[in-house]
């Protein structure tokens, strides 16, 4: 007999993650300025090299 999925513990996960996601999201916005440009600069610099070794 297989065993029985525990549908409860697969929600509490998940609303447990959304509450961190949440939680997450409302410290970004608390705190919008000097973490959010970092981010945009790591990833305009990892995709500039891409772009120059594909046209090679």
């Amino acid at each position: 007999m297989p065993i029985k999925p525990n549908y409860s513990f697969e929600k509490r996960q998940r609303e447990l993650e959304k509450k961190k996601k949440k939680a997450e999201k409302a410290q970004k916005k608390a705190n919008p300025g000097p973490s959010h440009s970092r981010e945009d600069d790591g990833a305009h610099a990892a995709s500039a090299p891409q772009e120059g070794a594909s046209s090679l």
